[in-house]
């Protein structure tokens, strides 16, 4: 039955973060609309919006006739400094309530950021040598650094408290999830890594750190994050919170990536000694990509359209074990869980049968 008091608004419905949360907002049966610069066709019952968000003009036009309830923002634009950064995307967020401010119908926001919130901005935490009490909680202070999270953050505090909407902050891990095409996609990216492993003969060699392959780490499903998302802006007491968001275990990389491997059924090969860059490793595939893909009649045979090997590189090659506490979220009642090894195999398993890795 359709939930006619709730209009969702999904900021960036194609990305794995937004197009997972669509399907379960439509699945609990709320009026969902997904806006993004192109819109998503594939997912049964989302109402597409294209739209610019750096637009105001663009934006009034095109929710002249919708009045959300709730607003979900889950994407954001990676640009070359972080005080690009922060100028560009604390305005996605800006431009968005402002035009929505004037219909009165917000009653909840949602914000999708992520750990760089307490590791700072992407290789910062690196250069300054900060490194921050695992596992993080989310009373942690914020750093000292420019981080857009903090901005787009601020620019949330400042419009609910002009428009008087609850609003909730989410802080995945690497986040796990069928998309494809997206950015930041650790799934989908190892999963070429390993096909092209498996077609070539080559090892499925660890590309990070000593301190990520031996130490403590978590992950993030999509599904779950979209699970928690629908429960803070349905939960009263998860009202003017931020969560952070994993699946609920925790485990070693050296203990999954052999486990990644046999399912590709190749041959692993761990810590060496030094970080080895995936990207690095896949900046010559292409033609080897185009092959595998003729071979085997894939739907994409562009490379840079599946793998993100930059964003794997710095997720894995962190100078420390990084892992959340859970404990905030799970006393108010949030208890959805996943298995790590199961977020990736079924990702591998879509990928196949969808016909995007042989």
């Amino acid at each position: 039955m359709e939930n006619t008091q709730k209009t969702a608004l999904v900021v960036g419905a194609t990305g794995i973060t937004g197009s997972n949360l669509a399907e379960e907002l439509i699945a609990q049966g709320w009026t969902t609309y997904g806006l993004s610069r192109n819109p998503n066709e594939n997912i049964p019952g989302l109402r597409s919006i294209k739209a610019d968000l750096l637009d105001e003009n663009s934006l009034i036009e095109v929710l002249a006739d919708l009045s959300p309830t709730h607003i979900y923002f889950t994407t954001w634009m990676r640009n070359d400094t972080e005080e690009e950064n922060i100028r560009i995307n604390s305005a996605l967020v800006r431009n968005l309530l402002n035009v929505l401010s004037l219909k009165k119908s917000v009653q909840h926001v949602a914000l999708v950021t992520g750990l760089k919130h307490y590791l700072g901005p992407f290789e910062a935490y690196v250069q300054n040598g900060i490194l921050p009490e695992t596992p993080v909680r989310e009373e942690h202070p914020r750093l000292p650094l420019p981080n857009f999270y903090y901005a787009q953050e601020d620019e949330i505090y400042k419009a609910s408290e002009r428009d008087g909407f609850t609003w909730s902050i989410h802080r995945p891990h690497t986040v796990v999830g069928y998309a494809v095409g997206n950015l930041m996609n650790i799934a989908a990216t190892l999963a070429v890594y390993a096909s092209i492993c498996k077609e070539t003969g080559r090892k499925f060699i660890w590309p990070g750190s000593e301190a990520q392959w031996n130490g403590v780490s978590d992950i993030t499903d999509a599904k779950i994050l979209a699970k928690q998302l629908v429960w803070a802006s349905d939960t009263g007491a998860a009202k003017n919170q931020a969560f952070n968001i994993t699946n609920g275990d925790v485990f070693r990389w050296k203990w999954l990536w052999k486990r990644l491997a046999d399912w590709f059924d190749i041959e692993a090969e761990g810590f060496s000694g030094t970080i080895r860059s995936l990207e690095k490793e896949l900046e010559n595939d292409q033609e080897t990509w185009e092959a595998i893909a003729e071979k085997y009649s894939l739907k994409e045979n562009r490379l840079s359209r599946l793998s993100s090997a930059w964003h794997t590189d710095l997720d894995l090659g962190r100078p420390l074990e990084v892992m959340c506490d859970m404990s905030k979220s799970r006393n108010l009642g949030f208890t959805a869980y996943k298995s790590t090894e199961d977020s990736f195999t079924e990702v591998f398993e879509r990928l196949r049968a969808e016909n995007i890795i042989p």
